[in-house]
């Protein structure tokens, strides 16, 4: 079995998020039953994607110009989707520069594309002309999952590491000097939220999706398999719990924010929800879920003029988490009604 698509099982749990040392594969919290849905949503394929060993994991949108970015888990590769077409090209060949996965995906408003790999940590590229700025990597022999990220407004990005429980963040002026300097950096963590979580076993992975308030006040960033959010002050850096109401964020991956709603797409749970969030993030209520098998493994989600594309995995077939055949084309969905 490749090292892209390995997943092994934990001894106490069916799917697991906690993943061995040798595991490479995305991490996945706990299957769960599926919820009812609050309200009717109509799931359909929006975009298909290139490539029957595909399994995507993360999506971007290029605020400038309505492209999306989607990433492959199991080789690397980044396709774009361009406004006005249906199938997607390869933007990024497998293997580019040596990354071995794309998992978290982010343009940011100079145009630049970030790319997470989960074992060595995250590239830059110039949208352009697909140039490689810079990479910043992991260092020190302790595990690491560099998992998804997210842009703030003044520019810096912030990532998880779903081994280490903590936050990595890389300024506007690091990348620079990274860019100036050769093109590599290393990733340090800003913060660290492994005494905010809750008690877990040591191999338990636990941060996943992270989105920045538009203000720049905070972060947001889940446990998925505690089923928690957590707020992180950018200014003082105070980590605390939000308080969550009519739901949890069990097996929540990837997160969106838009004008106080907040969405995540919950894995193994082949769900999506969507919360109302307090004016200071501290609190959120789940005003809608739709559950479908559909979904596919949903692992990520963007908001684009007024829908949710959601990122279908499959990784349940014949993939990360398990043996069996996907259906092909891999896709993008559209949810409506969430």
């Amino acid at each position: 079995m490749s090292r892209s698509l390995r997943r092994p099982v934990a001894a106490a749990l069916a799917l697991a998020a906690v993943l061995p040392l040798a595991a490479t594969a995305k991490a996945v919290a706990p299957a769960a039953p599926l919820t009812a849905s609050a309200a009717q949503a109509r799931i359909h394929a929006a975009y298909d994607l290139p490539d029957d060993r595909a399994y995507p994991e993360g999506i971007a949108e290029d605020p400038r110009t309505g492209d999306l970015y989607v990433g492959s888990y199991s080789t690397g590769a980044v396709y774009r989707i361009t406004p006005g077409h249906r199938a997607a090209r390869v933007f990024l060949p497998a293997g580019t520069d040596g990354r071995a996965t794309a998992n978290g995906l982010k343009v940011d408003r100079a145009g630049r594309l970030w790319v997470t790999d989960s074992t060595a940590g995250v590239a830059v590229y110039d949208i352009r002309d697909r140039r490689l700025l810079a990479r910043f990597d992991i260092t020190g022999g302790e595990k690491s999952f560099v998992n998804d990220l997210a842009i703030a407004p003044d520019g810096s990005a912030y990532l998880t590491d779903s081994a280490r429980a903590v936050i990595y963040r890389v300024t506007p002026q690091q990348l620079a000097r990274a860019t100036a300097a050769g093109g590599r950096g290393t990733l340090t963590p800003r913060f660290d939220l492994a005494g905010a979580l809750a008690p877990h076993a040591p191999d338990t992975y636990t941060l996943n999706g992270i989105v920045a308030d538009p203000s720049g006040r905070f972060l947001l960033t889940v446990d998925m398999t505690a089923g928690d959010l957590y707020r992180v002050d950018l200014a003082s850096g105070e980590i605390r719990r939000v308080a969550l109401s009519g739901g949890d964020m069990a097996a929540a991956d990837g997160l969106e924010i838009r004008h106080g709603t907040l969405w995540a797409a919950h894995n193994t749970r082949n769900a999506v929800s969507r919360w109302r969030l307090s004016a200071d993030g501290t609190r959120a209520r789940r005003e809608r879920q739709v559950a479908d098998t559909s979904l596919q493994i949903p692992t990520t989600l963007v908001r684009q003029r007024g829908r949710l594309l959601v990122v279908r995995s499959q990784f349940d077939k014949g993939g990360p988490m398990g043996p069996g055949t996907p259906q092909t084309p891999f896709s993008v969905a559209a949810v409506d009604g969430i």
